[in-house]
């Protein structure tokens, strides 16, 4: 594993805040329940968001506030997480404690989920304030950023879909 930096120990009030901020919605043919199966699955990650490619959970069930994992992404970037909300089939947020790349300064995640008569409605919400020569090419990328968070989304409706195909509902 490569070195790790210290983030900044950010809160929820961060991803509302944050000046590089990314807020996207999809709806799922899926429970909230169903949901928090699959955003509690290590597995499930790298199948829908695909710039991930590994996920350890480093501390033992059950999930919530304080719960830690290991995030690999393509390109060797690694973030040490830590979930600092967890409202069973509702809400869960995380930030970056330590993070491979020394110019990410804080970063952060929030899934909101509100059922729908469908099923239920996903909106996350990715917040990161970074340093260095990062500050100045991140504001021209981020509407191809933006598209691929969206496509993510997209990517996840599929593998709810392909998932949970003949569960009853």
């Amino acid at each position: 594993m490569p070195a790790l930096h210290p983030c900044d120990h950010v809160g929820l009030d961060f991803i509302d805040s944050a000046a590089n901020r990314f807020s996207n919605s999809v709806d799922l043919a899926i429970t909230p329940e169903q949901l928090f199966e699959v955003l509690a699955d290590a597995d499930s990650w790298p199948r829908w968001a695909k710039v991930i490619t590994d996920v350890e959970w480093t501390t033992a069930p059950p999930r919530g506030i304080g719960t830690m994992r290991t995030v690999t992404m393509r390109g060797g970037l690694v973030g040490a997480e830590e979930f600092i909300a967890w409202d069973e089939h509702t809400m869960l947020a995380f930030r970056f404690n330590e993070a491979s790349e020394k110019r990410i300064r804080a970063f952060a995640e929030r899934y909101d989920v509100v059922a729908t008569p469908e099923g239920c409605r996903l909106t996350w919400t990715l917040a990161l304030e970074v340093s260095g020569v990062a500050r100045f090419t991140l504001a021209p990328s981020k509407p191809l950023l933006n598209a691929g968070f969206r496509k993510f989304l997209r990517n996840l409706r599929r593998y709810t879909d392909e998932r949970y195909a003949s569960a009853t509902r």
